[in-house]
């Protein structure tokens, strides 16, 4: 099988590329390196460093059995504050993706939504079902995609899968995360733990959970690549399928604490600020139509996910942390 993976110099996406690359696939990775790196790209896979507006020029011609889609713009906060980027990026980048897709006719996408599209439900776990509602530009852009995706299935008999989820975490195949600037809970406790941070902050201990800390649901990376892999193979033509991918429980912020200390056996310095604006109590995924339609479960617990990542950050992280 012949693969496109747009956005394949990035966190997520370098993974995904190793895998495909270990199954024996042939990959392209179109990526124009903004936030991910050249040197994630392993061996093996051709890098065309290219902005995913000009992917019509590489789908051209090229024979490609599918498209797996990881390029956005991600942070929620920057997407709030400069929301012209996001759509740009997110939604103008995206069309003239698919505009190439059905222009070349390639039967297969894969695209990397993600649950912020459902925004702040009251109910857990979130299904597919539940009611998209996004609070931020991100979510917004990410839930614009995916009707386009739906339209472009109506209308053509391309068949596409878009895969929804929280938090990833982890590292796997020789691929972690190595963003410039790094909003994730796990590295930047680690990072607190070798002392590139001075302390990790806990946003709020009075929540209304177990512990008094919010709770998350959290994937590791190996498990997401495995689903998107599977997502090739499940795609239908002419149909739009969605899928949650999560966990299906949640883990506390304090049940990460706890994890990275038995991990690193270090003790990870904390402090307790106020609750942060607009923050939800929980935020846990459903995945039973990933493992009904898919066939994928995640393997992977919490310990694996902070194990595989603290492996990785000490072997990587060099120099002061950016800034959150």
């Amino acid at each position: 099988m012949k693969t496109l993976v747009v956005g394949g110099a990035g966190y997520i996406g370098s993974v995904v590329t190793r895998l495909l690359l270990d199954q024996g696939n042939e990959v392209v990775v179109l990526d124009n390196c903004s936030t991910g790196h050249a040197d994630s790209v392993p061996e093996g896979a051709q890098l065309i460093q290219r902005d995913i507006t000009e992917s019509d020029g590489v789908l051209a011609g090229a024979g490609f059995d599918a498209v797996l889609h990881f390029a956005a713009r991600s942070l929620v906060g920057e997407s709030v504050e400069h929301p012209s980027k996001y759509w740009h990026t997110n939604v103008i980048g995206t069309r003239a993706l698919l505009d190439a897709i059905t222009e070349h006719q390639v039967p297969k996408l894969v695209f990397s939504s993600t649950a912020a599209v459902y925004g702040e439900p009251d109910v857990m776990p979130i299904t597919e079902e539940t009611p998209a509602r996004p609070t931020n530009t991100y979510g917004a852009t990410k839930l614009a995609v995916d009707m386009m995706i739906t339209g472009e299935c109506v209308a053509t008999p391309l068949a596409a899968v878009s895969l929804r989820y929280f938090n990833v975490a982890g590292a796997a195949l020789g691929a972690g995360e190595r963003h410039t600037v790094e909003t994730h809970l796990i590295p930047i406790a680690l990072d607190a733990v070798i002392g590139r941070r001075d302390k990790l902050t806990i946003y709020g201990d009075d929540w209304p959970t177990p512990d008094g800390t919010p709770i998350r649901d959290y994937v590791h990376v190996l498990d997401l690549a495995r689903a998107h892999v599977l997502a090739i193979e499940a795609a239908q033509p002419g149909e739009h399928l969605i899928c949650n991918l999560g966990n299906g429980d949640g883990y506390s912020v304090r049940d990460v604490i706890a994890a990275i200390e038995q991990v690193t056996e270090l003790p990870l310095p904390v402090t307790v600020g106020p609750r942060r604006a607009g923050d939800p109590r929980s935020l846990v995924a459903s995945a039973d139509r990933a493992r009904d339609r898919l066939g994928w479960r995640p393997e992977f617990d919490l310990q694996t996910m902070v194990r595989d990542a603290w492996d990785f950050r000490r072997t990587t992280a060099t120099g002061p942390a950016a800034a959150e």
